[in-house]
């Protein structure tokens, strides 16, 4: 799989029938229905979409690299919200994403905030993925 020194764990979910269908992971904490939002029949709450799944993964990571790094640099903070709005549309090659990640880092001040939301970029998996492939915007709320 990857180049990874010490695989830690191993998670998986299956998806079939594309944007119309379902996807579950192994476990089954996650069994949902797939639709594309602006779909006629699109229920919020009833589907969700690669987009939304990708959000929530790369918020709770980032939300996670933000502590870390804090905790690496002995910077005591009160707590951190993370948010990840993830834009999907065409492209002059076909169809693409964005993000955007804003980060509320409570307990410091702004510069601190600002320092660790660009070092939790640096280390965050999901940011490391997503680096040189897809736009991502960084923004203190």
């Amino acid at each position: 799989m990857a180049d990874l020194q010490k695989v830690l764990f191993t998670d998986s979910a299956t998806a079939s029938g594309g944007r119309e269908g379902k996807v579950k992971s192994e476990n089954g904490t996650i069994d949902l229905n797939i639709l594309m939002p602006i779909a006629d029949d699109y229920e919020a709450g009833k589907h969700s979409n690669p987009e939304e799944l990708f959000a929530a993964a790369y918020a709770s990571c980032f939300d996670g690299a933000i502590g870390a790094v804090a905790k690496s640099e002995g910077v005591d903070i009160d707590s951190t919200t993370t948010t990840v709005a993830v834009d999907f549309g065409k492209m002059a090659n076909g169809f693409g994403i964005a993000a955007k990640i804003t980060a509320e880092i409570n307990g410091v001040d702004r510069e601190t905030a600002q320092s660790l939301l660009e070092k939790a970029h640096q280390v965050c998996p999901y940011s490391k993925a997503t680096r040189g492939n897809i736009n991502v915007e960084l923004e203190l709320a």
